[in-house]
């Protein structure tokens, strides 16, 4: 059955497809046959439970410069679409919570992907806290006597910011650093919320192993590895990626978190795992789908869309 998606995302103009996980999911929905719309969250409205979108029709192809033939913009009902993927980029702050509380007046209507509660109630660094015996040890905290009794008992620690992205101000911090004090007060002055403190993993070397995960099943992995010089394995920050098996420990994490990501209706989710630590839980807009195929793994494009498409008949078949 052909579908209308609508697509909640960044300017479709200045993304760079070799790697938009978004873009391979939209190329897969328009293969089925599915009606393709796409719209910036600043385009969302909201009267009562009218929840309205001025969205773009849209044809894609893969050819890089020439992915997306846009037409006239219109103004559409959001609770009159099959599908909607919320797939803007982080971070995840006060705009992108009020983007889920919108699209929740239409979650009973519509199927949104991830459930925008779910993805409110699971922020990357603190939904992870939900399985402390896989991670490695951490702390949420912006006291400095909490911080530094963290860092006499563990050491190197590592500080970031609890709603940043893609490696933005993440910083290695040894036992004795003489910049700690410098470091605490920047974050103090630049972040409001706590921050994540972990022990850090001296194996980070040998890469952060992203796994994507549809429905709660592990479907397929890259292993990224830091820049020389660099602890942060983020494609944007310099990071290489190659292609990768999953370990006996890497499946024991999803085996567990799993049933926990099906039940809130997590359909896409990225992991991040150090040296068989769980670090992040991705549940805003995971990446990392177009670069496994790119680098001779499975297409996840087309289970992901199993998944939802499965999904969505469930929720037909259980309506009166």
């Amino acid at each position: 059955m052909a579908l209308t998606v609508a697509v909640q995302m960044d300017p479709i103009q200045s993304i760079r497809i070799a790697g938009d996980t978004t873009f391979g999911l939209m190329l897969e929905a328009q293969a089925r046959g599915h009606r393709l719309y796409t719209y910036t969250p600043d385009r969302l409205s909201m009267q009562g439970r009218l929840v309205t979108a001025t969205a773009t029709p849209v044809t894609v192809q893969d050819v890089e410069g020439a992915h997306a033939t846009l037409l006239p913009p219109e103004r559409i009902d959001l609770a009159t679409v099959d599908v909607v993927l919320m797939r803007q980029d982080p971070p995840f702050d006060m705009a992108y919570v009020t983007a889920t509380h919108m699209l929740e007046r239409i979650a009973d209507r519509t199927l949104v992907v991830n459930d925008p509660v779910e993805v409110r109630n699971a922020p990357e660094k603190l939904f992870v806290l939900d399985f402390p015996d896989l991670m490695p040890p951490t702390l949420i905290s912006r006291d400095r006597a909490e911080i530094e009794a963290f860092r006499a008992e563990h050491g190197t620690i590592v500080m970031k910011p609890l709603h940043g992205h893609g490696g933005a101000a993440v910083f290695r911090v040894s036992e004795e650093d003489p910049n700690f004090g410098s470091m605490f007060d920047l974050f103090s002055v630049t972040f409001r919320e706590q921050w994540v403190v972990q022990r850090f993993l001296e194996k980070i070397t040998e890469g952060d192993k992203r796994i994507i995960l549809v429905d709660g099943e592990p479907m397929g992995a890259i292993n990224r590895v830091p820049a020389r010089g660099d602890i942060r394995s983020n494609m944007v920050r310099g990071g290489a990626a190659g292609p990768s098996d999953l370990t006996e420990r890497e499946r024991e994490i999803c085996a567990k978190i799993g049933p926990e990501l099906r039940r809130r209706g997590l359909i896409l989710v990225g992991i991040d795992v150090i040296d068989g630590h769980l670090t992040e839980i991705n549940v805003t807009s995971p990446t990392g789908v177009r670069t496994i195929r790119r680098l001779g793994g499975p297409d996840l494009a087309g289970p992901i869309w199993d998944a939802i498409e499965a999904r969505l008949a469930a929720r037909r078949s259980a309506s009166p």
